[in-house]
């Protein structure tokens, strides 16, 4: 993938992504109106006809029950062919029946009444998504296969996931959750990991993310998200290229920045709406230290802003506020 300030948009979306949380359907208090699937409905939502078993058998293997107002989902347990599952729009508070379909590859339950995400392993499955649903635990949560995971507008306070068992998880998505750390969340293999809208104030585990690439950890600048601090940041995260904090409470942006300095690939960084963003030379301060930077809040560094960041730099040399002792002095020094 190209890592040039062109592609950088395209790359990592759009900033508005973080607040396009879809908001689900409102429950009501009341308890829903018992529905029960029935065999004729199953076959009416079935579709894809394929080879299974040794190719000699061909069985319907998508089953889409988006939208039926469903309880009850027994009956579904019979259909083991199925390969791809969508739940979504129902108001199911289980998944038990879900056990014997050990050929799902992608599972959407959107928008029920899920208080867990919890199955038996399922040894081939590779996206599931559970967002907008009332999931308190990522227990249980052990597809050796699974490379995608959407766990959006959930009440997760805490990332317990089993590392060796998720060790293919590329993609994962806790955004509008409750977690106040990213302890937890250290899966080796995952590249984008989107953390906008919790309650995050420390920075944890992520040393073991030796493949992510992009970062969320936008807030609103009120009450999510309120790091104060970028302790927690490692030389190991070398693949980030992107990093979200906007909406953040960053206090003191001199200390701060010099967190992320040891990150080699980063190349874009959003700051915005955060206190840090008001400071007086903000974006010549931000370039002067983390010079492999090509984008500021969307913002592209001109060739003046280096020239600017360069002279200020020489300039903080000669009345002697650095050091010839820092390891960092000769960073605009070609």
């Amino acid at each position: 993938r190209s890592t040039g300030s062109s592609g950088i948009n395209a790359e990592y979306g759009s900033d508005e992504e973080d607040v396009q949380l879809e908001e689900g359907e409102e429950e009501d208090d009341q308890v829903p109106v018992e529905c029960k699937l029935t065999e004729q409905v199953c076959g009416e939502s079935l579709s894809l006809l394929c080879k299974i078993g040794n190719g000699l058998s061909h069985a319907y293997v998508k089953m889409d029950l988006r939208g039926k107002a469903l309880t009850d989902i027994s009956i579904v347990s019979a259909f083991v062919h199925v390969r791809y599952l969508d739940l979504s729009d129902n108001k199911l508070d289980s998944l038990t029946p879900l056990s014997s379909l050990t050929h799902l590859l992608t599972l959407k339950a959107d928008n029920n009444r899920l208080t867990s995400a919890a199955l038996p392993q399922m040894p081939y499955l590779q996206r599931a998504s559970f967002q907008n649903n009332s999931i308190t635990t990522t227990e249980g949560i052990t597809h050796p296969l699974l490379e995608v995971l959407n766990l959006n507008n959930n009440q997760i306070t805490e990332a317990k996931f089993d590392t060796e068992a998720l060790r293919k998880l590329s993609v994962l998505e806790m955004r509008g959750n409750q977690l106040t750390t990213t302890a937890g969340l250290g899966l080796p293999k995952l590249q984008r990991l989107y953390l906008g809208e919790n309650m995050i104030t420390k920075i944890a585990d992520l040393d073991k993310c030796i493949a992510l690439k992009i970062l969320h950890l936008r807030g609103n600048g009120e009450t999510t998200n309120q790091l104060e601090t970028l302790d927690g940041f490692s030389k190991n995260m070398v693949a980030l290229q992107y990093l979200n904090l906007r909406g953040t409470k960053i206090l003191s942006l001199k200390p701060e920045i010099k967190k992320i300095k040891c990150l080699p690939m980063l190349r874009g960084l959003i700051l915005k709406d955060t206190p840090v963003a008001k400071e007086e030379e903000y974006r010549i301060e931000v370039i002067m230290n983390i010079r492999n930077l090509e984008r500021l809040d969307k913002d592209i560094f001109t060739d003046e802003e280096r020239q600017e960041a360069q002279e200020l730099y020489r300039q903080r040399e000669e009345e002697g506020k650095l050091s010839e002792s820092n390891p960092d002095g000769a960073m605009f020094l070609d």
